[in-house]
C-alpha cells in the first residue's frame, strides 16, 4: 500500500515516515501544501496522512480541494492537541480520521492500517482465504496456521492483493500501489518477486491473467 505523507516538522516527519515504512507501507511526502495538492491530485494513494498548519497553502484547504476534484482516497488529519474546531472543520472537509499532536506512533500507523482495511471492506486486522491468513495489523502472512517469512517488499505485494482477494490486479495498478514515487520502478521486479511469493507460498495461489495481471484465489480450500 502507498500512501502520502504530509508534514512540514522535518523532524516529525522523519519519525511518521519510518515507521509507517516499518508497518509495510510505501511512502511519499510533501512538506507544503501545493506539492501535497499536486501529488494528491495525480498519484494514486491508498491514504494520506495530512497535517493542517501547512505553509504555501493549509491542510484544510487541500483536503477541500482534493474531495471537490473527485480524490476519494482516505485522509488521517494532524491536528493540535486542543483544536477541536480543527477537527471538526476537518471532518467537514471530508477527512476520515484525525490523531491529535503530540501522538504514540503506534496509534497512528493503527489508524492509518484500519483506514486502508475498511476502505476495501475489511473490517478485521487478518484476511482469511481458506489456508492463508495476511495479518494486516502485524505484518506477516499464516500458511496452514505455520509463519511465512517474507521480505519488506513480498509482504506489501501479498498484502494488496489480499485486499483484492480474487480480482484480477493489473501490473501497472500493483506498481502504481507498491512503489513509493523515488523508486526505481523496473518493470521486471514485480515479476521476480511474484516469483518468490509462489515459492513461498506454494503453486496455484497466486494466478497470472495472461495479458491482464494476477490474482490471489479467494477461499483457497
Amino acid at each position: 500500500m502507498r500512501l502520502l505523507l504530509v508534514e512540514d516538522h522535518l523532524t516529525l516527519a522523519q519519525q511518521v515516515g519510518a515507521a509507517l515504512k516499518d508497518a509495510h507501507f510505501a511512502v511519499d511526502q510533501a512538506t507544503d501544501g501545493e506539492e501535497a495538492l499536486f501529488l494528491g491530485e495525480t498519484e494514486p494513494y491508498d491514504a494520506v496522512v495530512l497535517d493542517l498548519g501547512l505553509p504555501r497553502l493549509d491542510g484544510l484547504s487541500v483536503l477541500r480541494r482534493w474531495r471537490a476534484a473527485g480524490r476519494l482516497m482516505p485522509v488521517l488529519i494532524l491536528t493540535a492537541r486542543d483544536a477541536w474546531t480543527e477537527k471538526v472543520a476537518g471532518l467537514n472537509a471530508g477527512a476520515d480520521d484525525y490523531l491529535a499532536k503530540p501522538f504514540a506512533m503506534a496509534e497512528l500507523v493503527a489508524r492509518v492500517q484500519a483506514l486502508v482495511r475498511r476502505a476495501h471492506g475489511q473490517a478485521r486486522p487478518e484476511i482469511v482465504l481458506g489456508r492463508l491468513t495476511v495479518d494486516i495489523a502485524g505484518g506477516r502472512a499464516l500458511l496452514d496456521g505455520a509463519p511465512v517469512r517474507l521480505t519488506g517488499m513480498e509482504f506489501r505485494l501479498l498484502a494488496y492483493l489480499a485486499h483484492h482477494a480474487g480480482q484480477i490486479v493489473s501490473k501497472s495498478e500493483l506498481t502504481e500501489h507498491l512503489y513509493a514515487q523515488d523508486f526505481d520502478r523496473d518493470s521486471n521486479t514485480l515479476e521476480v518477486v511474484i516469483g518468490r511469493l509462489r515459492k513461498k507460498l506454494g503453486d496455484g495461489l497466486i494466478e497470472t491473467a495472461r495479458g491482464q495481471g494476477y490474482r490471489l484465489l479467494a477461499g483457497l480450500g
